[in-house]
């Protein structure tokens, strides 16, 4: 039977199907499309016996559907006991009911294209062994045996439970496999008009003719670090949205997508060099793409102009030399916000901090806080331990490799040093004026000068002498940017300045200190800061140089999920056994991981280019990583919110988590 004697007068349609057998154009009548796929909400009353099929435009939550069909009780009474009925739904040993979700996925094989649906159920979902068998068998009894049913463990504790089970039984298929098929994912939605560019390769991006402009929207495989400022951006296969690229798209609001089709919707319709309105839709199965006639106002200048970066006023007279565990936030001013907070975290590591359960303190409605889920995560019996717990959490698990900050004030007089160079910058501030055809000439030819000048005696003792009583007995440094031009409300600068790897020699140091320099005046980073309103009078470099760490691996958290930026469970985080630079840079796919940093429990999105997924052991650290960067991110808010994500680079060696970079997240 269906639900219609459940229904208030108000509806026009059953809100479910209940005790019937879900056929495919039932399944579309009811279904939503999440992550491009369309699905539908399953709720099985085990005692009564029945399958509840949810119309997904209905009801946005298993649990509002339940209170009004099942229980028959206020959504406001839900609401007030939220944690109460939680419990009930995801964690009863003895539950009345099973919640879940019905996708549909097609892939291809010898036949050609087959559908099939998954099973899965909710990520904070406790059940039993036992109980998934059952849900799935029950399941599968009810949908279209047209359609294959696979189960797709919603965390890594559910794929260790099922480790046992046949695949005869419970046929499988893991989250990465979906998402590595997965035809279309949406990184940033938005809307753009612009013209369409489809480069094949590398090669072709960098001959384009004409050149790129700002309305352009580009369509590659792999995005290159360096593109200009763009109007939107279609990828024709999978990458991590916590690549270098896609960080700056989600800071500069341009629609950004997962097409792995792209080319060929793009040849079919012949768009490649027209004039279209470029659409991106969390909740669609694929990019919108309408052709149009070109835009008449394209001779002004792009909206972007007017919303011009604030830059805080830098101190370039003369500041010290200080070791990275001298300096605190308050000081990048001086040497730049990666200093400063690489600075800040020591500070943090050594004396502790108030802050650190802020995030956990602020309500997230319905819930008052969700302090009750942080004492299980950290293992603490009641309230009274919990900020002496959190602290202790990252003494253990996390450190700051030994380094120093140099100030700004040492890259101005290394730049007044020379008259040639104070004589091109004059020529290049002019050129940005008149925005004229030399800028990237004459920046070309500034990062040569700055290249070639010698490092003054004064300089190289003052740095030397910093490394000797700082860094005495390393064999080899990092030397990375900390400009006062990113990590700005609107302008995150990802990827557009230098850091030099496996510096050993003082004659290595100073020409690397001359790279980073040289980066502030790229044509790229010029050209990009002139847009975002912030003038070379008030762009600095200052320079952080650490101590190498040996790892075995590396990689990027965020703590959000850029994918569903409403989700407040979820980290974002990526793994390479290779480098962290081959996930900022895009050059490598890497594992991708969803942390839950309320319930616990975390999921493999992606493996990337690896073979397999890392061990249990390693994927329960970086569980425990992804809470500290939780207690980080409260400490480093710039309000009382603290809900303000936060971007961590890391690397692992087998003892401890070594945090080489924080800085806020743009998107």
């Amino acid at each position: 039977m269906t639900v219609d004697t459940l229904t208030s007068q108000d509806y026009q349609a059953p809100p479910a199907l209940v005790g019937e057998r879900l056929t495919v154009e039932a399944f579309e009548q009811l279904a939503g499309t999440l992550s491009g796929h369309r699905f539908v909400k399953v709720v099985v009353d085990r005692p009564a016996g029945v399958i509840h099929f949810i119309d997904n435009n209905r009801y946005a939550f298993h649990a509002y559907y339940i209170a009004e069909h099942i229980l028959h009780i206020p959504r406001e009474e839900l609401e007030a006991n939220v944690d109460q009925y939680n419990h009930a739904f995801y964690a009863d040993p003895d539950r009345r009911l099973y919640l879940g979700l019905l996708s549909m996925h097609a892939r291809e094989d010898d036949t050609g294209t087959r559908r099939f649906l998954c099973l899965e159920t909710v990520e904070v979902d406790t059940m039993s062994t036992e109980m998934l068998r059952y849900f799935y068998a029950f399941v599968a009894d009810r949908i279209d045996p047209g359609l294959p049913l696979l189960f797709k463990p919603a965390t890594h504790r559910q794929e260790l439970q099922l480790s046992d089970v046949p695949a005869t039984e419970m046929p499988r298929i893991s989250a990465h496999e979906i998402f590595s098929a997965a035809p279309f994912v949406a990184l940033q939605p938005g809307v753009a008009q612009g013209r369409l560019r489809a480069f094949r390769d590398e090669d072709a991006y960098r001959r384009a003719d004409p050149p790129l402009q700002w309305y352009d929207i580009i369509a590659m495989d792999r995005v290159p670090d360096d593109i200009p400022r763009l109007a939107g951006i279609i990828n024709a296969q999978h990458t991590t949205p916590l690549s270098h690229t896609n960080v700056l798209a989600a800071g500069w609001a341009i629609p950004n997508a997962i097409q792995l089709d792209a080319f060929g919707r793009i040849d079919s319709a012949g768009l490649d060099g027209t004039w279209v309105r470029y659409e991106v839709v969390a909740s669609a199965d694929a990019i919108a793409l309408t052709p149009i006639e070109r835009p008449d106002d394209l001779d002004r200048r792009p909206a972007w102009v007017a919303q011009q970066v604030t830059v805080e006023e830098p101190e370039v007279h003369l500041s010290p030399i200080a070791g990275l565990d001298e300096i605190r936030a308050g000081d990048r001013y001086r040497y730049g916000t990666k200093a400063a907070n690489l600075g800040e975290l020591h500070h943090v590591l050594s004396h502790g901090s108030e802050r650190l359960l802020g995030f956990y303190r602020t309500p997230r409605p319905p819930r008052r806080d969700l302090l009750g889920y942080l004492q299980k995560l950290l293992d603490v019996p009641g309230p009274a331990g919990l900020a002496q717990a959190a602290n202790r959490l990252l003494r253990e698990l996390v450190w700051v490799p030994r380094g120093i900050a140099l100030p700004f004030s040492l890259q101005r007089e290394f730049l007044e040093s020379s008259p040639a160079i104070q004589q091109t910058i004059g020529k290049l501030k002019m050129a940005l004026e008149l925005d004229a055809r030399e800028v990237e000439s004459l920046c070309l030819e500034l990062q040569r000068l700055v290249r070639r000048t010698r490092v003054p005696d004064s300089i190289r003792s003052r740095v030397d002498d910093a490394l000797v009583t700082h860094l005495g007995g390393v064999a080899s440094f990092v030397v990375r940017s900390s400009s006062n031009a990113e990590d700005l409300a609107g302008f995150s600068a990802a990827g557009i300045y230098e850091s030099v790897n496996h510096v050993t020699t003082a004659d290595h140091v100073m020409d690397s200190l001359k790279t980073v320099w040289a980066s502030l005046l790229s044509p790229r980073s010029v050209r990009l800061r002139q847009q975002a309103g912030i003038s070379l009078d008030d762009s600095y470099m200052g320079v952080v140089i650490q101590e190498e760490v040996a790892s075995t691996m590396g990689g990027v958290m965020v703590t959000t999920n850029p994918l569903t930026p409403a989700d407040f469970r979820n980290v974002y985080l990526n793994v390479s056994t290779r480098s962290v630079t081959d996930v900022v840079a895009g050059s490598h796919a890497p594992m991708q991981y969803l942390f839950n940093t309320v319930e616990g429990g975390g999921r493999t999105v992606s493996l990337g280019d690896a073979e397999r997924d890392l061990p249990e052991a390693g994927r329960a650290r970086l569980q425990r990583l992804a809470v500290a960067g939780r207690l980080l991110q409260a400490h480093f808010s710039p309000d009382y919110t603290f809900s303000a994500p936060v971007d961590i680079e890391w690397v692992a060696d087998d003892d401890r988590i070594a945090i080489v970079q924080l800085r806020p997240y743009s998107a």
